[in-house]
């Protein structure tokens, strides 16, 4: 008996089989679609906050009056269901507003293709927080280098292309309008605990200093974040240096963090300025600003002397 052949053929799709080639290029254009809310998740791990505040409010009352104007870009998920890359914002306020469905683009990108479109997109806006630059950066950094591919061997850090050397760190910076550096700050404020990143956010912590303070470990943020509150005090830059230097040689206790937490810092010290005008009659032209504050100390030192004594005398 003859053995049988085992023949696997590469058929196309039943879908292409009985559609014409016009038919199957207009199907992967892009359409504004009129999508459920239900089916719409949002991005993973999104960076940037959608808070219920006076502007959403105002883009409720819009949406209420005119309905969603500028359709938001979602993405095919496999389930049939759409993930938003562009207008969390939108899907917020048409819920507030009570509609059932939003007007969406959808377009078929790869995961990092989304990430890169979620972040340029939302970069656009005004005020943009520490934290959301932050991850939003590292986001973006991270999906450009592995569309980079793995790095020459003379360059461990990943670049654009063969015929462009410019890392991927430094496009981003350009595409951003931020240094290399920069870049390099703000991504390692995801080091932060989130309290102390809050802090950042409210502006209780300097950016610079909470840079130097990402380097503690999260047990040392933790007693740091309480020392700050218990002294009602934040580091300085300086201050934030020595820090992280500790940190990184000896290690922190939470005695170190309060010793260097409470030092009287040079812009607390109390300071009285004497304007040269209402002193220069006392002084002729040829002295010197060492020998006028020496006059000034003993003049201060006889009004002294001559209080102490009255008090004594009373």
């Amino acid at each position: 008996m003859a053995k049988k052949n085992d023949i696997t053929l590469n058929l196309p799709p039943v879908d292409d089989l009985f559609s014409t080639q016009e038919e199957r290029d207009d199907a992967k254009k892009e359409k504004v679609m009129n999508i459920p809310l239900v089916d719409i998740s949002d991005f993973p791990d999104h960076p940037f906050h959608v808070k219920q505040d006076e502007q959403m409010q105002s883009m409720v009352d819009s949406v209420l009056q005119y309905g969603v104007l500028v359709p938001a870009l979602v993405r095919p998920m496999p389930d049939g269901t759409y993930q938003m890359i562009a207008g969390h914002r939108r899907k917020m306020a048409s819920m507030l507003a009570g509609l059932e469905e939003m007007p969406c683009i959808v377009r078929d990108v790869s995961d990092d293709e989304a990430i890169i479109i979620m972040v340029d997109s939302n970069l656009q806006r005004e005020n943009i927080l520490p934290s959301e630059k932050a991850f939003a950066y590292k986001m973006k950094l991270e999906a450009m280098n592995r569309q980079a591919g793995r790095p020459a061997k003379n360059n461990l850090t990943p670049v654009v292309s063969d015929l462009d050397t410019l890392r991927t760190s430094e496009k981003l910076g350009k595409e951003v309008g931020e240094s290399r550096e920069q870049i390099r700050r703000f991504i390692r404020l995801t080091e932060l605990i989130p309290e102390i990143l809050q802090m950042v956010d409210d502006k209780q912590v300097a950016f610079r200093p909470a840079v130097e303070i990402s380097y503690l470990s999260h047990e040392e943020q933790t007693w740091l974040h309480e020392a700050m509150l218990d002294e009602g005090s934040t580091p300085s830059l300086s201050q934030a240096q020595r820090l992280k230097k500790m940190s990184q040689e000896t290690g922190l206790t939470q005695e170190d963090i309060h010793a260097i937490l409470t030092e009287e810092k040079p812009n607390q010290r109390e300071k009285i300025v004497l304007k040269g005008d209402r002193f220069k009659k006392y002084f002729s032209r040829s002295m010197t600003e060492k020998e006028k504050e020496d006059i000034i100390l003993k003049a201060l030192e006889l009004w002294y002397q001559k209080n102490r004594s009255r008090d004594r005398e009373r």
